[in-house]
């Protein structure tokens, strides 16, 4: 079944809240149709170019469907009023990371793209929300969204079409990969699978290698809480 574009995401980098930092997180919805290239869709900016953006992060796929959720467990917040509260530059109903598997082709406008790893939340979420602790509970909910490589550059919009060219990992699903990621799974034969994936980012592969080799998992505080103190979201400092 093909899936409808709803918005097409861009954002420049600007200080993030009161985190004294500079992110590209802030994404808005564009009307005209942007070029795809192999680092990203025109226009869009990201400021550290270490753990964001690149070819294996060119695109970043959030699923609208769990903004209801969000919201229920948030509560009002400005940021989930319209896409873009995660940084994503696509936003679509009706496909989650239940939905989506490891090394998939989608045909999107006239380029074709390729889901490479689902996303990593770090700590710039907590200063995006206004909410101590975000990242790592978008990390725990399996909510993420994920990133796409692009095999065909080309243009995109708003209102395209992600059309399932191929699929040749039914056995991945997003969800399955996070939850060997997140829960801290440390079966040798599952990782070593992960970590011979040839569609899986490389960083994905290295990490599930290294985990398996150690025979431990990784420290994720610095990814997740950074070194910032979060203040209160405005909304509840009238």
């Amino acid at each position: 079944m093909d899936i409808t574009i709803d918005a097409l995401l861009t954002g420049t980098v600007r200080p993030l809240g009161d985190s004294g930092r500079d992110s590209g997180i802030d994404k808005h919805p564009v009307q005209e149709r942007l070029w795809l290239g192999p680092e990203g869709l025109g226009g869009d900016e990201q400021a550290d170019r270490r753990f964001h953006g690149g070819p294996e992060k060119a695109l970043h796929h959030y699923a609208r469907d769990h903004y209801p959720a969000w919201l229920d467990a948030l509560g009002e917040r400005a940021v989930l009023r319209a896409p873009g509260a995660f940084g994503e530059n696509l936003s679509t109903t009706g496909m989650t990371e239940s939905d989506v598997c490891v090394g998939d082709i989608y045909r999107a406008g006239t380029t074709l793209i390729q889901v490479s790893q689902a996303r990593q939340p770090c700590w710039k979420l907590d200063h995006r929300f206004g909410c101590k602790g975000m990242a790592a509970r978008v990390q725990a909910s399996g909510m993420t969204g994920w990133y796409y490589r692009v095999l065909q550059t080309g243009w995109l919009a708003a209102g395209d079409t992600l059309s399932l060219q191929e699929r040749p990992h039914p056995q991945w699903p997003l969800a399955r990969v996070q939850e060997i990621l997140n829960r801290r799974v440390l079966d040798a034969d599952l990782l070593h699978a992960l970590a011979d994936l040839p569609e899986l980012s490389p960083n994905w592969r290295a990490l599930f290698e290294k985990r398996a080799r150690a025979g431990e998992v990784e420290d994720w505080t610095r990814r997740l809480e950074g070194d910032g103190a979060i203040a209160p979201p405005k909304e509840s400092q009238a």
